[in-house]
């Protein structure tokens, strides 16, 4: 585990070492939440071209319970496992490059978990009606995780463990809300041809 570890710190010393000062606007940017309101209107566009009113409420319901618990599980593993961000770990600071900080604990990180969600989520829902969406998806998704990289708020592990457990949360999610869709008439069950 040691080792692991150690690697994960070599690997975040590397990635947040190729950064340089001049693109630090750019991927603090990224990082913001508020930077892509625009982007989450084009979600909401596209959800309301393509269902019912009556669904996209359904919809958007759980989404919101999804990034809700996306981000407390997330909340749960920093305070439960107590690693320190790489910006807080003494044997780090003097040798990588500080852009910004956060809170003090860093495994895992609730930013992936939460795109890499909503990235899955909405695949589901769209990707036989915009095969291309996902593509756009997932690489947004990678986009703001690496940012946390490169900023030197998370280590590449800490990214990894909220990809994979935002990925489980959109499969999770998707199933149950196609059930709820399909016992509320709002979705022709699968195999319709509908």
């Amino acid at each position: 585990m040691n080792e692991l570890i150690q690697e994960d710190k070599a690997a975040l010393l590397f990635l947040n070492g190729l950064g340089d000062s001049a693109f630090d606007p750019f991927w603090l940017m990224i990082t913001g939440k508020w930077f892509w309101i625009p982007l989450y209107v084009i979600f909401l566009y596209l959800l309301f071209r393509n269902y019912k009113a009556k669904s996209v409420v359904f919809i958007l319901i759980f989404i919101a319970l999804g990034i809700t618990i996306s981000d407390q599980l997330a909340g749960i593993f920093k305070n439960g496992f107590m690693r320190l961000r790489p910006c807080h770990d003494p044997e780090l600071i003097s040798k990588m490059r500080m852009v910004t900080c956060g809170g003090q604990f860093g495994f895992y990180s609730s930013h992936a978990s939460n795109t890499f969600f909503l990235a899955t989520f909405l695949s589901f829902l769209l990707r036989k009606k915009i095969p291309w969406f996902p593509i756009l998806l997932f690489s947004w998704a990678i986009l703001v995780s690496y940012s946390r990289i490169y900023l030197g708020v998370h280590f590449p592990g800490d990214i990894i463990t909220g990809m994979v457990a935002g990925i489980l949360l959109g499969i999770l999610f998707s199933k149950l809300m196609k059930k709820v869709l399909q016992k509320q008439n709002l979705e022709p069950p699968s195999g319709t041809g509908h």
